[in-house]
């Protein structure tokens, strides 16, 4: 299977249509129906749905949506190990890719690009966000070079620095809440009340431990990937949303407020990257520099 008909591939997902991809790829109609049509016979399997003569319109198959979604990880993957070929000389440029979850512990990361980029004005970073699973799963395909996540780290697969900030689990809310007017949040007062709680701790986390209660002994109304929208739902008054301290803006105007859970529970964060990683010098600088920041900050 070549790159470039991977290309040709994405151009038809992309149009809909094979004719207006041609056009796109400057090709003529045949030859990409003969490219498509040999894909299809290699992997046997049929990609595209093509329409009725009526309606030039191509659907993908759910075989077809597999490919797309593989060929944009594997064209991805192509331009980074390009990048980092053609920036392999003295010089010190290139990209930095880095998965993380939403965080207050990323300044230490940034404090790191901003120290970094004064010396090295060539580095570029793109930060992609996402739970653990998108972040080890990134990390796993090589499309980014360091991952932040929370939680002792499987050390079989990764290398690990450990970040010397910790998160604090608790509960944003309305001001004007009940419990706003309590310092802290118990499990007893949120097991009547409607909570939004992050995707990833579904799947058994500390927060179903510390709980006292299974999920589906609770009025979850949301699960969120990402907190933000949530936040939204939490200010319209629709429920409590259990998540990390400092994330959201509760300062000045907003009408939200964060208590912390009690008992409490405050998590580890680490930066990780695959064993025998093979890094680019921009990623190797990155990653020396976090390493200097962090022995600066340890007591």
């Amino acid at each position: 299977m070549e790159i470039r008909v991977l290309q040709y591939f994405l151009a038809i997902a992309r149009e809909q249509s094979i004719i207006r991809a041609a056009e796109s790829l400057h090709l003529s109609q045949p030859t990409l129906s003969t490219q498509i049509k040999n894909i299809e016979e290699e992997l046997g399997k049929q990609l595209l749905i093509r329409g009725t003569k009526g309606s030039r319109k191509v659907t993908l198959t759910e075989e077809g949506m597999i490919l797309r979604k593989r060929a944009e990880e594997i064209l991805d993957l192509v331009k980074k190990t390009e990048h980092e070929i053609t920036c392999s000389d003295n010089v010190v440029i290139g990209d930095i890719y880095i998965g993380a979850g939403e965080t207050d512990g990323m300044r230490l990361l940034t404090k790191a690009a901003g120290n970094l980029k004064k010396l090295y004005p060539g580095i570029h970073y793109h930060i992609s966000s996402g739970n653990a699973v998108f972040v080890k799963e990134q990390l796993d395909k090589g499309l980014i070079d360091f991952g932040i996540i929370f939680g002792t780290p499987d050390t079989n697969k990764y290398e690990a620095l450990k970040l010397p900030s910790k998160d604090i689990w608790g509960v944003l809310m309305r001001k004007d809440s009940p419990l706003a007017e309590k310092e802290s949040v118990s499990p007893e007062d949120l097991w009547n009340q409607p909570l939004l709680i992050s995707q990833q701790e579904t799947e058994g986390g500390r927060i179903s431990q510390w709980m006292k209660r299974s999920l589906s002994e609770l009025d979850i109304i949301m699960t969120y990937n990402l907190l933000f929208n949530a936040s939204l739902l939490v200010e319209e008054g629709l429920g409590y949303a259990i998540c990390f301290d400092r994330i959201i803006n509760t300062s000045g105007d907003s009408r939200l407020c964060f208590r912390p859970l009690t008992p409490t529970i405050e998590i580890e964060m680490y930066m990780i990257w695959k064993k025998y990683q093979v890094f680019s010098k921009a990623a190797e600088k990155f990653l020396m520099m976090m390493q200097g920041n962090i022995n600066t900050l340890s007591p």
